[in-house]
């Protein structure tokens, strides 16, 4: 059972949702706006494994409301919109969304998506005598869930986490962006290749060090490639 805080201003949706959800096995907290899913969130007031974050909020909108968060957290974000309009998605996810669902959702549909984004969290690896892995200055570790560079703890989402450690698990290997859609988002079909592209910049804008190469590449018209160090 996940807890869920969805936030969206319409009340039919969100109560049908909460139903539907719920017969699911997931516990909902309902609000309709922006700024009170903040304040939810950020006072801890309760525990959120996922926030369903509709774009279109009174206030502080979908965009804003995850902007603000990801100052403070990394609890997953699936944003809710109205329209796979290509500027709303890539607007979304480079404020830090872990996903996207378009209005109006199949249940099962957004069930299937709350489970994969948890089970990106939950990355502990089989015992080995030294599961962390070390690319250049950076040291991954799958069961702590942490990443530092030089010491310096980076803070990466539960996907960015998942992203990087594709990529490390495979240096020097080209990753297409449907096999990245397979891997690390569990699309069963050609996905929205926006999401790879978008979260690997945001990957890249936290790995990379100022004035170094980046550690992962881009194979024009293909996909992505971890250089070996």
């Amino acid at each position: 059972m996940a807890k869920v805080l969805l936030v969206e201003d319409d009340q039919a949706l969100a109560e049908t949702l909460e139903l539907a959800l719920g017969a699911l096995g997931h516990k909902l907290t309902l609000t309709g706006s922006g700024d009170e899913a903040l304040r939810i969130l950020l006072e801890q007031r309760n525990p959120t494994d996922v926030v369903l974050l509709d774009v279109m909020l009174p206030g502080s909108d979908g965009f804003e409301v995850c902007r603000q968060l990801r100052r403070h957290s990394m609890v997953p974000v699936i944003m809710l919109t109205a329209r796979g309009d290509a500027v709303d998605v890539v607007v979304g996810l480079e404020g830090g969304a872990d996903d996207y669902v378009v209005k109006p959702v199949e249940p099962r549909v957004l069930d299937a998506r709350i489970k994969a984004v948890l089970r990106r969290g939950n990355l502990t690896r089989q015992a080995e005598p030294d599961p962390v892995i070390r690319i250049g200055h950076l040291r991954i570790d799958p069961v702590a869930m942490t990443v530092t560079s030089e010491d310096t703890p980076l803070p990466l989402t539960a996907t960015e986490m998942r992203l990087l450690l594709e990529f490390a698990q495979r240096p020097g290997e080209v990753l297409t962006r449907r096999v990245l859609l397979e891997r690390v988002w569990e699309y069963g079909y050609l996905g929205d290749s926006r999401i790879v592209d978008t979260t690997v910049a945001r990957l890249r804008a936290k790995v990379d060090r100022d004035g170094t190469a980046p550690l992962i590449r881009t194979v024009r018209g293909v996909g992505y490639r971890l250089e070996r160090p």
